[in-house]
């Protein structure tokens, strides 16, 4: 079968060895590495952190013949094994590559695990040369012995990503399967207790909401790879583990009397990407069943297989306790404000959203939020809808999401699969998905929620909110990223890197100190610097381009819609 060997080349030059050792090769034996990693949609061309590609026959030089920027050609003679070395440059940090230093490493086998065509469907092996003292390993692929383990083809080899280094370590216990959450980079006073408290938790409801109370999960063992660093967000999930990276300031410290706004964000990650476990790791959109690695699979399905598991991320921690009622209507209330704030929601529905991802979600530039809508938090609002219309009939999306995991589990869907299990007995709500889904107009929300007993407040939020600007602030003064279409700075001729010196000639380190010298609503003079100039420009303040949303429970909403929202919600 397939072998790879991992060793540590260099730690402080950020190299890892990778040897695939291939029996009986065939003559002209291909060999490709992903260009991207599934789960998130870009061409990332990890190939171009391959370095010194050679390969051998016994004491022959094999050459690696380039057949394009992901894949080469071996022509071998006989059966003697194929022994292919590459270095990987691993100096990525975040969860889709591969990264080493002195203090700790990360593998994706994406990054490093060549593919032998013709071999995909054989139990391929992994081996891991000696660790740096102190050193442990974290993975979930299952172990074959001593710094050995084994998958059972390629598509689980690179499913399974390494985390090396020292680690906090707990464990619970799950519906017979076991769960490991292993952080590296804590600061000291990190509550791990805490967390694997509350982590059980969101895995014990979402085991129960797919399989019911005596369900077992379709895993034996699941592993939370968390690395906590100074200012980082983001989460890949994969089919027995997750890959989290967060920032420290977002954990749970010891003596803590109640969760911060941080910690919350962080079980909302971890609830997020355990989710996707069942929807989008076996629940899984008919394009990317057995999608080619080495180039572009779009799928209009991102608004379910994110968006959905972005409403369920927050619910679960609703349900379980986590979070109040009123914590969760904030939560619910940002993504509304997210979506009313991206002027490209007008422009593109979120199944063309989710058909762009790969040039547009992970490409983000100062044009973003103008031509393009999240489909995460749109997927959110239209699954928060769904769920309201269903539980007005009667039912729930609970129910059609567990239909669907009973009609579909492992099996591809496709966007008819996903209709006829979220409208099945709603009359009329197939007609509105297919709107909410292929259009651009404004989502029904606040309707929505105030048939549940939930009053929607706009706001006008900060002086750049009200303007249409999205900044980037520090010492060095106010910077423009993005400016919203249609907004008051638009208008007045404001461009993304243009830097704000003044208000109505006032000196500006950030933006909001002129709220208290400006007139609420007044027009007033800006003067900013680009291209080495100052322009002077007139700002006529309008309505607010990216407003702030409130969600709260109507306390003299009508008793029918109380008693639905005491269903949806709880007390």
């Amino acid at each position: 079968m397939p072998r790879y060997r991992i060793e540590f080349a260099d730690l402080h030059a950020h190299l890892f060895r990778v040897t695939l050792t291939l029996p009986r090769p065939a003559a002209a034996q291909r060999l490709a590495l992903p260009a991207w990693i599934p789960g998130s949609y870009m061409i990332r061309d990890f190939a171009r952190h391959l370095v010194g590609l050679q390969a051998r026959q016994g004491e022959r030089d094999v050459v690696l013949e380039p057949m394009d920027k992901t894949s080469w050609l071996a022509r071998c003679e006989g059966a003697e094994a194929l022994v292919v070395t590459a270095t990987v440059y691993a100096n990525d940090p975040s969860v889709r590559g591969a990264f080493l230093d002195g203090s700790r490493g990360f593998f994706n086998g994406t990054s490093g695990l060549l593919r032998a065509e013709g071999r995909e469907h054989e139990p391929h092996v992994i081996e891991l040369g000696p660790l740096p003292t102190g050193w442990e390993v974290a993975t979930a692929m299952p172990a074959a012995g001593r710094r050995r383990w084994q998958a059972a083809d390629y598509d689980e080899a690179i499913d399974h990503p390494f985390a090396f280094g020292r680690f906090w370590r707990g464990r619970f216990e799950v519906a017979g399967a076991e769960h490991e959450i292993a952080v590296d980079g804590a600061w000291p006073n990190f509550d791990g207790e805490r967390l694997l408290a509350d982590v059980e938790r969101i895995c014990r409801w979402q085991i129960r909401f797919w399989h019911g109370a005596r369900g077992k999960p379709p895993f034996s063992r699941y592993l939370f790879l968390l690395h906590a660093a100074e200012d980082a967000y983001g989460g890949l999930e994969h089919r027995a583990s997750t890959a989290l990276i967060a920032s420290r300031r977002d954990l749970p410290r010891r003596g803590e009397a109640e969760p911060g706004e941080a910690y919350v964000g962080l079980l909302g990650l971890f609830s997020h990407e355990y989710f996707h476990t069942w929807n989008v790791k076996r629940l899984r959109p008919r394009s990317l069943v057995g999608a080619d690695l080495g180039r572009e699979a779009p799928t209009s399905l991102l608004w379910f297989f994110e968006g959905f598991t972005s409403y369920y991320d927050d619910l679960s921690l609703l349900r379980t306790g986590l979070v109040t009622r009123e914590r969760y209507l904030a939560l619910l209330g940002k993504q509304l404000a997210g979506v009313l704030a991206t002027p490209g929601r007008r422009v593109q529905s979120v199944a063309q959203a989710a058909a762009d991802a790969w040039t547009r979600y992970y490409r983000a530039d100062e044009n973003t939020p103008n031509a393009t809508v999240s489909y995460y938090a749109k997927g959110a609002l239209l699954a928060l809808l769904v769920d309201l219309r269903r539980r007005a009939a009667g039912s729930s999306l609970d129910e059609a999401m567990r239909r669907l995991w009973k009609r579909h589990a492992e099996r591809p869907v496709d966007e008819a699969d996903l209709f006829a299990a979220l409208t099945d007995g709603v009359p009329g709500l197939a007609e509105e998905l297919a709107a909410w889904v292929h259009g651009t107009g404004e989502l029904p929300v606040a309707d929505a929620l105030a048939g549940f007993g939930v009053a929607t407040q706009l706001g006008t939020g900060t002086l750049a909110q009200r303007l249409g600007l999205r900044l980037s602030e520090g010492a060095a003064g106010s910077v423009v990223r993005q400016v919203l279409r249609g907004s008051a700075a638009e208008a007045a001729g404001v461009a993304p890197g243009d830097e704000l010196l003044a208000a109505e000639g006032w000196r500006l380190r950030r933006l909001e100190e002129a709220a208290q010298w400006l007139a609420p609503g007044a027009p007033f003079e800006l003067l900013v610097a680009r291209d080495q100039r100052l322009h002077r420009l007139q700002l006529v303040p309008g309505a607010a381009a990216a407003p702030t949303v409130g969600l709260a429970a109507d306390a003299a909403a009508p008793a029918a819609a109380q008693a639905r929202r005491k269903d949806w919600l709880g007390s």
